[in-house]
């Protein structure tokens, strides 16, 4: 299993839009081979702040969905970036 997540840097008064922006690819995401979860949310303390969380079956399957990155309009409003990818090797409830 795959997890990234992370967190992404926009200008305050855009993060909104930036996130409206992203629901199409949320709902591909979700309809894609071997996506278990994924989100794109708004921080609720951070107002510059834009929360990244995906889970996939494996490392194929985001590399499928992935193809070239996010659109030039969405990648132009990131300022700053910190989203990492974990390799999962057991899951169990908490």
């Amino acid at each position: 299993m795959i997890i990234i997540s992370g967190m992404l840097r926009v200008d305050a008064g855009g993060r909104d839009a930036y996130v409206e922006g992203c629901r199409e690819v949320v709902e591909m995401a979700r309809a894609a081979p071997g996506c278990l979860d994924f989100a794109v949310s708004v921080d609720p303390v951070e107002p510059d702040r834009v929360n990244v969380y995906e889970r996939w079956e494996s490392g194929e399957d985001v590399e499928r969905f992935r193809g070239a990155g996010p659109e030039p309009e969405q990648a132009v409003q990131i300022r700053h970036a910190e989203v990492m990818r974990y390799l999962i090797s057991g899951v169990e409830a908490p």
